[in-house]
């Protein structure tokens, strides 16, 4: 199934995030990411086998609503937004917003891999930004906004090099979205950025589908 580039950022969860999340029924979202995994199975991809809690570490643009997507997944135990990416130590907000520390606005999706596929963390991911669009998502422009997903493992480099070319088949070779060894820490944002839109109001209740509003 293909989206052309004009109706996928229709949808998108951009920075001021007026269309909302996804901008489809839930049929429809179900019906795409069943294709999307019988395709999986079909191409005969393995996984990677886990146990326990697992951690996905993503950058899609301003991490406050893609933070909040992810926490509606059903399987995702803990979310938390932060700083991937960068050369600066200890890098705070105000130094990423800069845009030369090379440091990815992140969300760090912790899941269980029992409730929750990476295969649909990875549609998730797709879905609430515009991976064809390089160091920028509507608005916000820099290095720090940049599509990318970062990895540990090579298993997770694997099933994310994966995705990605799945994604680029989609959109015809357009994905700009980078695949990125994490070679130092995961800097956990400032405390008013985490869970910024629930505090707002928005709700993160499991399954809620409600259009996501960037700024609450």
């Amino acid at each position: 199934m293909h989206r052309s580039t004009s109706s996928l950022t229709a949808v998108l969860l951009t920075a001021a995030c007026s269309s909302g999340y996804g901008g489809k029924t839930p049929g429809e979202r179900q019906l795409e990411a069943l294709r999307r995994q019988q395709a999986i199975s079909a191409n005969g991809e393995q996984q990677p086998v886990t146990e326990g809690p697992q951690e996905l570490y993503v950058a899609a643009g301003c991490f406050w609503g893609v933070e909040l997507a992810f926490a509606r997944v059903p399987g995702v135990v803990a979310t938390e937004v932060g700083y991937v990416g960068g050369h600066t130590p200890n890098p705070t907000y105000r130094d990423i917003s800069r845009g030369d520390t090379m440091h990815a606005e992140t969300v760090k999706v912790t899941y269980d891999p029992e409730l929750v596929s990476l295969e649909t963390l990875f549609n998730v991911f797709f879905d609430v930004h515009d991976p064809t669009t390089k160091n920028r998502q509507g608005n916000d422009v820099g290095t720090q906004y940049r599509s990318a997903i970062f990895y540990r493992s090579e298993a997770m480099r694997a099933a994310a090099h994966a995705a990605i070319e799945r994604e680029q088949m989609r959109l015809g070779g357009k994905v700009a979205t980078t695949l990125e060894k994490i070679d130092g820490a995961f800097t956990p944002a400032e405390d008013y950025h985490q869970a910024y839109l629930a505090k707002g109001g928005q709700s993160a209740a499991k399954g809620e589908e409600a259009p996501i509003r960037c700024y609450g």
